[in-house]
């Protein structure tokens, strides 16, 4: 099975406790390291200049397709407690304007600063059969600076097989119902949260654990839901992808069994509303 993730990795510069580090980052990257548990995978991405242990980290997860640009997108990213953060972008690398030719069982769209435009959805859309996307990048303003937000037309995501956004980031979403979608996934950090099935609600709560950072949860949970829901039903893909998004908050990492996921996933409970 292969699946094409399509976004830009990020550099990332993460402010936490009085200390610094830079890491790989970005959606796609968070997204398509969730996704290669379950197939192969193609990142579609750009960037100018990543260290090479990075690019090494990339291609481990999956085969790169990188557009040519003159910069790396990168985003500041200043942590207040292990839910709350301050977020600024600093650079971005160029649009990603087309998709492969190639067929996919699996396109998951996850841009981060405005690169992948509504048309691109409608082309993936019209071609593949199972499309993911997660709201955030659509929504997010390219400009350098504190991030913020405009309102999008939601009609362009209308038809496909999975929507995640994030609480404050679907506030934004205009011209959409959950309905619009086969899958709606609602995060909102620690608190409870909603899914859809077709327009029929659901609420659940992630599993407790005490993290000093949640880089990424919403793209591993939006990835690892994608490749559970290839197989599983709904509510099953929902609590394993819960799981799955604990077990890497706790490790910062995808190096575990799914059994493992599936033993946590027992502790999940989703309730129809």
């Amino acid at each position: 099975m292969e699946c094409l993730v399509a976004g830009h990795v990020v550099r990332d510069i993460i402010r936490k406790g009085g200390k610094t580090l830079e890491r790989l980052g970005g959606g796609a990257y968070y997204s398509a390291l969730a996704l290669s548990k379950f197939c192969d995978v193609e990142i579609l991405t750009s960037f100018a200049d990543l260290p090479e242990e990075w690019v090494d980290q990339l291609e481990s997860i999956g085969k790169l397709r990188v557009v040519p640009s003159d910069s790396t997108t990168t985003y500041e990213l200043t942590y207040l407690d292990g839910n709350t953060r301050r977020l600024k972008l600093l650079d971005r690398a160029s649009p990603l304007e087309e998709l492969p030719s190639k067929r996919y069982d699996v396109v998951l769209l996850n841009p981060v600063a405005s690169e992948i435009s509504p048309d691109v959805v409608t082309l993936a859309r019209e071609r593949f059969s199972l499309v993911a996307a997660d709201l955030q990048g659509f929504v997010r303003l390219p400009d350098p600076g504190p991030v913020s937000y405009t309102p999008v037309d939601g009609s362009v995501f209308r038809g496909l097989s999975i929507l995640h956004s994030d609480a404050v980031e679907f506030s934004y979403l205009r011209n959409f119902s959950p309905a619009d979608v086969e899958v709606l996934l609602i995060s909102d950090g620690p608190r409870a949260e909603r899914a859809f099935l077709r327009g029929k609600e659901h609420s659940f709560r992630p599993l407790p654990r005490k993290v000093d950072e949640s880089t990424g949860a919403g793209d591993v949970f939006l990835g690892s839901f994608t490749g559970f829901y290839l197989s599983c039903p709904f509510v099953q893909s929902l609590k394993r992808a819960v799981a799955f998004t604990a077990l890497f908050l706790e490790r910062r990492s995808a190096d575990f069994a799914l059994d493992e996921v599936n033993e946590l996933a027992l502790e999940v409970e989703v309730k129809r509303v």
